[in-house]
């Protein structure tokens, strides 16, 4: 793979990260809530997920998730009820106060499978991914190498931005100290796991 191609993968999959979606809605959750340091977890969690996406699209199963209704939609509307459930959560969560105790009795082990599951059960990633990954691939070349730059690329890159989110929501955390602004943050994120549930809800494959 030539460097000028290489490059136009990375821009491509900087503007899919930075794209809002579930895991960046995940990642500044959890940020705010929770710190940046346990908030690590869901990132390789996010990353696990969508390793799984990559790996799929490898071996030739994405062309039969994105092809076949019967699979696009089970996954779909897993991955909407499941977000949907999230937001409900975030709506329950009222006060300030409870930021400490969220701090030491959800762990960073569940975060962790949380976000696994957000990314896994996203079937937009790997239509997305289904459509992408050939524009970049040389089929006169070996694909495997191919394959491994561009989801090394693809998972390096989403973590950073990630990251970036959840160090930004992190600081932003530290000035919010009124009981009445954490309740209408909580309905904020918990109104936009429920918006990306939808959207998942009403995705055409």
């Amino acid at each position: 793979m030539s460097i000028d191609v290489w490059l136009a993968y990375l821009l491509a999959a900087i503007v899919f990260s930075f794209a809002p979606g579930s895991g960046t809605v995940n990642s500044i959750s959890n940020g705010m809530v929770y710190g940046w340091r346990k908030s690590l977890a869901s990132i390789i969690g996010l990353q696990l997920g969508m390793a799984v996406h990559i790996i799929l699209v490898g071996v030739g199963l994405g062309a039969i998730v994105a092809g076949s209704e019967l699979a696009f939609t089970v996954i779909k509307w897993l991955g909407a009820v499941y977000l949907v459930w999230l937001g409900i959560q975030k709506w329950r969560e009222k006060s300030a106060l409870s930021l400490v105790e969220r701090d030491t009795t959800v762990s960073a082990a569940t975060l962790f499978k949380r976000a696994i599951f957000v990314n896994l059960t996203n079937p937009k990633t790997i239509v997305f991914l289904v459509a992408l990954f050939p524009q970049f691939i040389n089929p006169l070349a070996p694909q495997l190498p191919q394959l491994l730059i561009l989801g090394i690329t693809t998972l390096v890159v989403d973590g950073c931005v990630m990251l970036f989110y959840v160090l930004l929501a992190s600081r932003f955390t530290r000035y919010i100290r009124s009981t009445t602004v954490m309740t209408r943050l909580n309905r904020l994120f918990g109104s936009m796991f429920i918006g990306c549930g939808a959207l998942l809800a009403l995705a055409r494959a």
